[in-house]
């Protein structure tokens, strides 16, 4: 995993002081009592994020709390604890997709390419911008067609609304590499909103505060 930057390891190891100081003296059960509280929603976004299927998220999700529980006790501070965490995860959703024999043969640009065709198809017979809830299920549709390094960090960062350091963490890669990616999705998917005829996407692909 790349090295983050010294300030992100302390605004990281800072936030989880409490959790790492009742781990040191062997409070487990009320630590992960409260990283649960802390992080049972994010595992599961990135579950989502890097899987797809939403009940497969559900079933990585859980089996990574298990494993995060199991080994709190040995967590040694090394890595701030988020990083830890969303390590574990990541590995557990890489198992996932590992087994997914059927699918294992797909390259990202197959994906895609099987993506914009559903969407060309479905988009062929619309008249003018799409409204409503059809508006929303196209752009999801067109966000879902994104190559897979494109995807995920915008997905995470616009739609879970994690800071641009918590991608980093959760993909385990560095802040500018994320800052690149968005940028770069950003550009992809303006392209193919405006072809799809949903108007101006500039109401969400601003930078966020």
């Amino acid at each position: 995993m790349p090295p983050v930057t010294a300030p992100e390891v302390q605004v990281a190891r800072e936030r989880d002081r409490d959790i790492v100081a009742l781990v040191a003296r062997g409070e487990v059960e009320p630590a992960f009592a409260l990283l649960l509280d802390r992080y049972e929603r994010k595992v599961y976004r990135l579950c989502c994020s890097v899987l797809r299927d939403p009940d497969q998220a559900a079933d990585a999700a859980q089996e990574s709390l298990v494993r995060i529980w199991k080994a709190l006790g040995r967590y040694d501070d090394r890595a701030s604890l988020s990083t830890w965490i969303y390590t574990i995860t990541r590995n557990r959703c890489l198992t996932v997709i590992e087994r997914r024999r059927d699918l294992a043969s797909l390259s990202d640009e197959a994906v895609a390419a099987e993506a914009e065709a559903h969407i060309g198809e479905a988009g062929a017979g619309a008249h003018g911008p799409a409204d409503g809830e059809d508006r929303s299920a196209l752009l999801q549709e067109l966000v879902a067609g994104l190559p897979e390094r494109y995807r995920k960090p915008l997905v995470l960062y616009y739609f879970e609304e994690c800071a641009i350091a918590e991608v980093a963490a959760m993909l385990g890669a560095t802040e500018g590499a994320v800052k690149t990616w968005i940028h770069r999705a950003r550009a992809l998917l303006l392209e193919r909103v405006q072809a799809s005829g949903l108007g101006d996407a500039g109401y969400w692909l601003e930078d966020r505060p």
